[in-house]
């Protein structure tokens, strides 16, 4: 039998261009199409064979062809084989053919058939296999082909014979013998079959062997065509369309008028189910097991639930793939997949409820059979079954277990879908618990993964209570008690990720409150571990003592109740708050909250163990490879959070690096990334870096506008206000030489972290000590007290500090050891071009009076690099003080960077640089005076100035050093 009409309706094409339609993806077929007709005009024979799935386009590209062919004047017949008749009626797609050229073709002279004619009568009447005077296949050809070469003459003929998968046997002889003599004939033949093995199959293979004929077969639409069908559409419906249709024309353009999310359109579910019941009622039975999976199922698992024979199985799946219902699945042995993968959408939806209901059941007892355990991938099968069995409690507790399995693989992208669906299945009022259950557990991987935008609307409502034992509790969620309080806590978790530090604080509260005495170490872990991230938002001194006592509590309690993965992230919590006073401790925190990742295979424990391990690396030794690592495993494995903080760590080094340009990007991206995701208390961070970035060039109108964007964001996360003033206003003034307005913004970041402490660098461990030592308010006591800190071991903070301490053995008298201490300093200030060179400004005066270091030559450095940067002030201020110290200062004019960085360290100005390159080349003051039009006694004092500067004793010491020195 043939399909159903519905797989081979011509799919709507786009309008005419140039005056005829064209196809969607089908320019290749189209050219095809083309040279057939073109030949049979010119009166050269040949034939085309189609085939494909139903639904590939077959039918359509026939009438492109009898379209094409029409409009070029030529004869046209077309002829289908049976489609409601059965298939052994003889010569149907022939019959059809003749009728239709008897009502549309110019009649031949019956003398030019001769005896043929009364077979061609026989043929159209239907009777030529009746009766003993049967029509041979031999004889009925010959006189098909006499016909058509007669009405064909002069003009060409196009005769198209569909579907001859169906056709009787005598039909295929006839074909047959045309393909082996349309040659010196003005016909063009094309033929349309499915690609299921069979006699039509076996002809096109012969055909295509003998070079009788030419075979096609259409290819699947691509993304392109399949826009095209959508016009307005987006790429996400784009591409479900181009997944759900497999590109198949047919079902693509159903699916593509179809509303999205809505049932699958009735032509397409038509011509599935249609194709489906052809295989009789056990094949009905067992393809609607294999829908219940998916688009893709376990073979094993459908034979068990369907109970019957493997060989019986066995056939029944290859009539399936004959039929392009399934095809074998290419990525799993032992799987078969629906093939368009609509199909299994289809069939599931043509199950009335008790089939759906009872085949459900018994695929889900067969899959429990075969996989005890339910291990692996098994686990989200089986919940899709119990969903199916109309069993959300079941399917719902199903789905949160394989969501934990895939946020153990750093899959959390797939464990929030997972949990967001068992979330759906559930109603809160009916099952309160299970409810309370999955929504805990989505509230803790969405914040684990930073997606606020997968959890439920309804969540903070349905959370919503009085913070106080007043609040009545909602119906829908367990009465107030533990269950309760860790669903506060992560509501609190997720206020503080979205920047909203006093709602958190408040749900923190509450979930105290619900917790109560005595609750159990799993509870508590919860809400300790809730505390510890959200009790750095509260306003109080104690901010940061609080946090960590929060942070051990949940660390023992989870220990004490087997949650390993808890007890890591308390670790990792506790690591972060104590890192600015231990580094060692934080250190050890982070390396146990490893041993625990991979002691139990924690995936996401052990991303946020290594970044958090690599942060202090690039904190304290200045690697950053290892935190470029971090943050591009946890971006391939879908964790926000992490993704931020390595990023703001990295942007931040990159900008004390002197890398700018790298450092913008990167800070603007993920501003971007943090405001979209609404993680606010990222964006405060991106917003801070933002304003560094400009404070560290010296760019005043710029900070003024990174800080207008931080203004909303300032409270989001703890410590920025702090950091503003610390680490961005302050800088900024100390570029601009007003050091009374940096001392006052450092004091005003202190002040600020003194009411409310927080974690990270401010300044006070690096420029603000140095600015007190040189200032006179902060002696050795202090310095000591400062450097104790782990902060003060920090790659950015040890070059201020450094220079302090050789502030401070200056002024004790000991220049040698302040002139070692400074240049230690300066070495760890190398990859801080902005730091060095501020360091080297400010501690000249007092290397100077104190008699130690190398002050002249700092400045001069300092001052090459302020000029080069455009940062007038402090350039200004360095060649001022090199005036009071009595050494001469180069002139900033134009030209000066023509002078090699070398010579201009020696304070050559760009008329010495003009002498000295002359008098490299030995000439005299008088041949130096010519050329460069100055007087001789001008040039004396030239070269006098260039002899006192480079250290040489007369001229020719000079010329004999002045190519290397003229070089750089």
């Amino acid at each position: 039998m043939t399909q159903p009409h519905a797989c081979t309706t011509p799919a709507p094409v786009p309008p005419p261009v140039g005056g005829r339609e064209e196809l969607e993806g089908r320019g290749s077929e189209s050219a095809h199409l083309a040279g057939l007709l073109g030949s049979a005009r010119a009166g050269r024979g040949g034939a085309l064979f189609v085939t494909g799935g139903p639904g590939c386009g077959k039918t359509r590209l026939a009438a492109e062809a009898l379209d094409s062919a029409t409009a070029a004047g030529m004869v046209t017949a077309r002829g289908r084989a049976a489609t409601v008749t059965p298939s052994d009626v003889p010569y149907r797609p022939l019959t059809e053919a003749l009728l239709t050229l008897g009502r549309t073709g110019p009649a031949p002279d019956p003398a030019e058939l001769g005896r043929y004619g009364p077979v061609l009568a026989r043929l159209a009447d239907g009777t030529a296999r009746t009766g003993v005077a049967a029509v041979s296949p031999l004889v009925a050809a010959e006189a098909v082909l006499r016909l058509l070469a007669a009405a064909g003459r002069g003009r060409g003929l196009l005769l198209v014979l569909d579907d001859l998968d169906a056709a009787d046997t005598g039909t295929l002889a006839v074909v047959e013998y045309l393909l082996d003599h349309l040659g010196p004939l003005p016909v063009a033949l094309l033929l349309t079959a499915g690609k299921g093995p069979g006699p039509a199959a076996a002809l096109a293979a012969r055909a295509r062997r003998n070079g009788t004929a030419t075979t096609v077969e259409p290819a699947p639409l691509g993304l392109e065509d399949i826009r095209r069908l959508m016009p307005g559409a987006d790429a996400a419906d784009a591409l479900r369309v181009l997944h759900d249709s497999a590109g198949i024309p047919f079902f693509a353009t159903e699916l593509a008028r179809a509303p999205r999310g809505g049932a699958v359109p009735a032509a397409a579910a038509e011509c599935v189910r249609g194709r489906a019941a052809r295989l009789g009622t056990p094949g009905g039975e067992v393809l609607g097991l294999a829908a219940l999976f998916g688009e893709r199922f376990p073979l094993a698992v459908v034979r068990q639930a369907a109970g019957r024979p493997d060989r019986e199985i066995d056939a029944l799946l290859a009539a399936a793939v004959d039929a392009s219902l399934l095809v074998p699945d290419s990525a799993e042995p032992e799987w078969y997949a629906f093939h368009p993968p609509m199909a299994a959408r289809a069939l599931r939806e043509g199950l009335t409820p008790g089939e759906r209901t009872g085949l459900a059941r018994r695929a889900a007892r067969a899959l429990a059979a075969l996989h005890p355990g339910l291990p692996g991938a098994w686990r989200a099968h089986a919940a899709a079954l119990h969903e199916r069995a109309g069993d959300p409690v079941e399917a719902s507790h199903h789905y949160a277990e394989a969501a934990e399995r895939a946020m153990a693989d750093n899959r959390p992208g797939r464990a929030l879908e997972l949990l967001r669906h068992a979330h759906d299945l559930l109603d809160p009022a009916a099952s309160p618990r299970p409810h309370a259950h999955v929504l805990s557990r989505l509230l803790d991987t969405a914040l684990r993964a930073g997606r606020l935008d997968v959890l439920p609307a309804c969540a903070a409502e349905q959370l919503a209570a009085p913070a106080g034992p007043a609040g009545a509790p909602s119906a829908s969620l367990p009465a107030p008690g533990p269950l309760r309080a860790t669903l506060h806590a992560g509501l609190a978790e997720l206020h503080a990720l979205a920047g909203r530090p006093s709602e958190a604080v408040r749900e923190l509260d509450v979930a105290r409150w619900q917790l109560g005495d005595g609750a159990d170490d799993d509870h508590t872990a919860v809400v300790e571990l809730a505390g510890a991230h959200v009790e750095p938002g509260r306003v109080a001194p104690e901010r940061l003592r609080t946090a960590a006592g929060s942070a051990r509590l949940a660390a023992d309690a989870a220990r004490r109740g087997g949650l390993p993965e808890a007890a890591g992230r308390a670790l990792l919590a506790l690591g972060r708050l104590t890192a600015d006073r231990d580094e060692q401790a934080a250190r050890d925190a982070f390396a146990q909250a490893r041993g625990l990742a991979a002691a139990h295979g924690l995936g996401p424990l052990r991303i946020a163990a290594d970044s958090c391990l690599a942060r202090l690396d690039l904190r304290y030794e200045g690697l950053t490879a290892p935190v470029e690592r971090a943050r591009q495993e946890a971006a391939a494995a879908e964790l926000l959070p992490v993704v931020h903080e390595t990023g703001y760590a990295l942007a931040l080094d990159q900008v004390r690096r002197g890398s700018f340009t790298a450092a913008g990007e990167l800070i603007r991206e993920g501003a971007a990334e943090a405001s979209r995701q609404g993680l606010g208390r990222a964006e405060a961070m991106w917003r801070l870096a933002e304003a560094v970035l400009a404070a560290h060039q010296g760019r005043r109108t710029e900070l003024c506008e990174a800080l207008a964007r931080l203004a909303p964001l300032v409270d989001a996360a703890p410590g920025v206000r702090a950091r503003e003033y610390g680490l961005a206003r302050a800088f900024c003034s100390l570029l601009e030489e007003d050091h009374e307005a940096a001392e006052r913004e450092f004091a005003q970041a202190v002040a600020y972290d003194a009411e409310n402490p927080a974690v990270g660098d401010l300044g006070r461990h690096g420029p603000a000590l140095l600015l007190g030592v040189l200032a006179g308010r902060m002696g050795r006591p202090h310095h000591v007290e400062v450097v104790a800190a782990g902060a003060a071991r920090a790659g950015w903070n040890r070059p201020f500090t450094g220079l302090a301490h050789a502030v401070l053995l200056g002024r004790e008298g000991r220049p040698g050891e302040a002139t070692a201490a400074a240049r230690a300093a300066l070495a760890a200030a190398e990859p801080y071009p902005v730091a060095r060179h501020l360091g080297l400004r400010l501690v000249a005066r007092a290397a100077y009076e104190d008699g130690w270091g190398a002050p002249v030559d700092w400045l001069r450095e300092a001052e090459e690099h302020f000029h080069g940067a455009g940062l007038a002030a402090v350039a200004g201020a360095c060649r001022s003080l090199l005036r009071g110290m009595g050494a001469p200062v180069r002139q900033r004019r134009s030209g000066t960077e023509q002078v090699p960085a070398g010579l201009r360290r020696h304070g050559i100005t760009v008329r010495e640089f003009e002498v000295a390159r002359l008098l490299a080349e030995r000439f005299g003051n008088r041949d130096i005076a010519g050329r460069l039009h100055i007087s001789p006694r001008t040039v004396e004092k030239h070269v006098a100035s260039l002899l006192q500067k480079t250290g040489h004793p007369n001229r020719q010491a000079f010329a004999s050093a002045a190519r290397e020195l003229v070089a750089g």
